[in-house]
């Protein structure tokens, strides 16, 4: 059956969007020196780019010396008549962030001396993370007005995590090679085979070890889990991170717990851990060999069906990236493909690569096209043409930023046998 073209509107941003604004300022993090300029390019950065995103007007940046906090820096709206000020360790405050790393407070919370806030000037609401185990304080004025307390506190709790990260990142350093065998193990060695399915998939890091990641995992002979992960950025820390996506990956489903709840325990596995200094988001999808799908989408640059008629499927339903919330909850999606159906999954290093002239991004549509013209090839030529269109688009052979494409075709005369 011939292809009719089939005019579908590029989905709207994801819960990733804001995260990717959020990156931006971890590479501020990634490219400092020192421990204090790394955090005053930081507080400089949110104060300047995330009033409208989350309502941040002005910042401050407390040192710890002795058994006091002193005010070395302000920014934006923060008051610098204020610098030089000391305040105990021990008030309120400050004991409730360092002993939980981030706080969203009011002014007028009974806990808080009410002349203190008013000669450091904050205002009606303030958050505050503490950093470089508490030799410093980062607090930012907000307009409660602006932006969600849970899109702040995530936002800031990546920022808190990748600060602390710098300073660990020499000891990762020394065990870059032992990620690069982490990484060689834990991608899929070779493709299952699944009643009519074919399927093929493969990942260019544009590191020597990256963060993308995708596997196959058997479940029983009818049916088998696809995933499709992206740990933000590249290089060591992402490869890390990939590590424990995939541990964690393996003890839920291998302890036959529901997607969606394997989802969550892993989102709390990431929450937790020391590497989770930025988010990952991810696709995990079970397929029955009759073609039914279940998945959760946490976050994740969004896959799509190119049905057999042409129109295009999108698989949106799950929640969040993972990392920032440990409480966050995730909803099971379902779909169906039918014989001729091609389900794409891809990382955003695929639809965001940019022309080597125009800038232009790859985009979601042309990846669309260029899968709807090769439909008829076998899933694993249509993964290698889509990394040789990407490959002359950017005119470089190595990738910008991790790339990877999960492609599985099911046979137009599909009827589900073994």
């Amino acid at each position: 059956m011939s292809r009719r073209k089939h005019q579908v509107q590029a989905p709207a941003s994801t819960p990733k969007s804001l995260f990717r604004r959020v990156e931006r300022t971890l590479d501020t993090i990634e490219h400092a020196g020192d421990i204090l300029g790394t955090i005053r390019n930081v507080t400089s950065y949110m104060t300047v780019n995330f009033r409208d995103d989350l309502g941040i007007l002005g910042g401050r940046i407390y040192r710890l010396e002795g058994v006091e906090y002193e005010l070395v820096q302000v920014f934006g709206t923060a008051d610098a008549g204020a610098l030089g000020t000391h305040v105990p360790r021990d008030y309120a405050a400050i004991e409730a962030v360092l002993d939980s790393g981030l706080v969203v407070m009011a002014r007028s919370a009974p806990e808080l001396d009410p002349s203190l806030e008013a000669h450091l000037g904050t205002r009606e609401r303030f958050a505050a993370i503490a950093v470089a185990d508490g030799d410093y304080l980062i607090s930012f004025d907000v307009d409660p007005g602006r932006g969600s307390t849970e899109d702040l506190q995530s936002s800031l709790n990546i920022v808190r995590l990748a600060i602390n990260q710098k300073l660990r990142q020499e000891r990762f350093e020394s065990i870059l090679q032992d990620a690069r065998l982490i990484q060689s193990s834990i991608l899929p060695k070779r493709t299952p085979r699944y009643g009519d399915f074919d399927i093929g998939g493969a990942s260019r890091p544009a590191e020597a070890v990256g963060g993308d990641f995708f596997d196959y995992i058997p479940i029983t002979p009818e049916n088998f889990d696809l995933v499709i992960a992206d740990a933000s950025g590249h290089g060591l820390p992402a490869a890390l991170q990939v590590r424990d996506v995939y541990m964690g990956l393996r003890m839920g489903l291998t302890r036959d717990f529901k997607l969606a709840r394997t989802v969550e325990r892993l989102n709390a596995i990431i929450n937790r851990s020391k590497l989770a200094s930025k988010f990952v988001s991810m696709f995990l999808a079970e397929l029955e060999i009759t073609g039914n799908l279940m998945y959760v989408n946490a976050g994740h640059v969004l896959p799509f069906i190119l049905h057999a008629g042409g129109e295009i499927e999108y698989l949106r339903e799950g929640g969040m990236v993972l990392g920032p919330s440990p409480n966050a909850t995730y909803l099971r999606g379902f779909a169906q493909l039918r014989p001729g159906d091609i389900l794409v999954l891809y990382t955003d290093g695929i639809t965001e690569c940019h022309h080597h002239r125009s800038d232009e991004e790859f985009g979601l549509e042309r990846l669309q096209r260029l899968v709807a013209r090769h439909a008829g090839r076998p899933a694993s030529e249509i993964v290698q043409t889509v990394f040789q269109a990407v490959s002359r688009y950017a005119a470089t052979a190595t990738p910008e930023d991790d790339q990877t494409v999960v492609v599985v075709k099911r046979s137009a005369g599909g009827n589900g046998a073994t």
